[in-house]
């Protein structure tokens, strides 16, 4: 049994699965309760502290009885994580299965470690970068705009993806990723309504930098603080409030250097897209999303229904009662229904949780709030800021009451 291993090899295989689910992006209060449970079943007594950029775990072997003091403490630096749902499923699966004694410690231990160094092919990259398109390209049609806007979006959304993939190996890139991008996607959008054809340039520069809205950081930063995570939940906060201010100041910079030159959007009523376009964009957007978290293939349904189902939700709620009870409605429905989902197919909830409340997130919300502070519209920026509070909160109570109507078995 692998409670029978030696200290420092059950230590290895928790580290490496913290790091795992970490590189992943499990947020701390799940990632320190799954460590917490494995580390039960293998006899050890672990402490831990997750925060984006680091962990700390320090362990002693229950097998010698009730330690006072940590025999071992390790240290492990990290970047962000990022959602990489068919990771997450085979972190998942083998940690299931050296608990349940059906694979060797040391084994266990070489497979999570084989998983960070298996890179991604040609055929997933060019996928990715599609997927940026075509994620663009729907949301702009959510937002109903112009049939020009949305190919604008589209083809912005490719410009994006392809910058993300520049960024991976180029790290002056990344560390300005999102501001570059926010200026290419203004400066094109600009220039397509000044010389091509009138288009609404806010709403295509909002969908078309859709996917790198911190939404989710700031859903998952207030989620922290609300069950005491504070060091985690004020980091993340932090980080993604870091990326909305270079997402905004690349796009004032834009608007404002276009202004110098004379490029100056012209005030056209544009025709919207039909209303039934909405119902057609939201499963295809699902598909996106899909590729975007990196879903597993067999699980594609699985992600579309929970992106569907996140939506109607916020949909019917929204023209019922308000905008505020419409989200708190979708994060109540995908977190019990995650919950249902991990505990009869033993598999992460995070399937349809991390994809369904991806049209849920108020990131939009803080981007178009910092947007009127950097134009000196003070009061509008605080205004929409009290909005981004409110369904932050929204969105944040309905997934923990969904915890509380469906409890959690499986800690992903």
């Amino acid at each position: 049994m692998a409670t029978w291993a030696p200290l420092t090899t059950r230590i290895e295989f928790v580290v490496e699965l913290a790091r795992r689910l970490h590189e992943y992006g499990t947020a701390a209060p799940r990632l320190e309760a799954a460590i917490n449970l494995v580390a039960e079943r293998l006899d050890l007594s672990c402490d831990v502290l997750s925060t984006p950029t680091s962990i700390v775990m320090s362990f002693s072997d229950r097998t010698n009885g009730e330690a006072n003091l940590a025999e071992i403490t390790q240290v492990v630096r990290l970047s962000p994580g990022e959602v990489n749902l068919k990771r997450l499923c085979i972190v998942d699966e083998i940690a299931d299965r050296v608990i349940d004694g059906r694979l060797d410690l040391t084994e266990g231990h070489r497979q999570l470690r084989q998983i960070g160094r298996q890179p991604a092919s040609r055929l997933s990259r060019t996928t990715m970068v599609g997927a940026y398109g075509v994620a663009s390209a729907t949301v702009a049609t959510i937002l109903l705009t112009d049939w020009a806007g949305v190919a604008t979006a589209g083809a912005i959304g490719v410009l994006t993806g392809l910058i993300a993939l520049s960024a991976e190996k180029r790290p002056n890139i990344a560390a300005a990723f999102e501001a570059i991008c926010a200026l290419v996607a203004t400066l094109v959008a600009t220039l397509v309504a000044v010389y091509l054809v009138p288009i609404q340039v806010r709403s295509v520069v909002m969908a078309s930098l859709i996917v790198l809205l911190p939404g989710m950081a700031l859903t998952t930063a207030v989620r922290e603080l609300s069950s005491q995570h504070l060091i985690s939940g004020t980091a993340r906060m932090a980080g993604a409030i870091a990326a909305l201010l270079k997402l905004a100041f690349g796009t004032v910079a834009a608007t404002q250097l276009c202004t110098l030159v004379g490029l100056v959007p012209p005030n056209t009523v544009t025709v919207p897209v039909p209303p039934w376009s909405e119902w057609l964009a939201v499963p295809i957007a699902a598909v996106s999303f899909a590729v975007i978290f990196r879903s597993p293939l067999r699980h594609y349904g699985t992600v579309i229904c929970a992106v569907v189902l996140g939506y109607l939700c916020t949909r019917i709620g929204g023209a019922y009662v308000t905008a505020g009870f419409g989200v708190f409605l979708g994060g109540l429905v995908l977190g019990a229904t995650s919950n249902v989902f991990a505990r009869a197919f033993s598999r992460p909830g995070a399937l349809i949780r991390e994809p369904g409340i991806i049209l849920l997130v108020p990131g939009s919300v803080g981007f178009r709030s910092l947007s009127f502070v950097f134009e000196r519209d003070v009061m509008l920026g605080l205004d929409t800021g009290i909005t981004l509070v409110t369904l932050l909160t929204a969105l944040v109570g309905g997934l923990l009451f969904g915890d509380l109507l469906v409890p959690p078995r499986r800690k992903l």
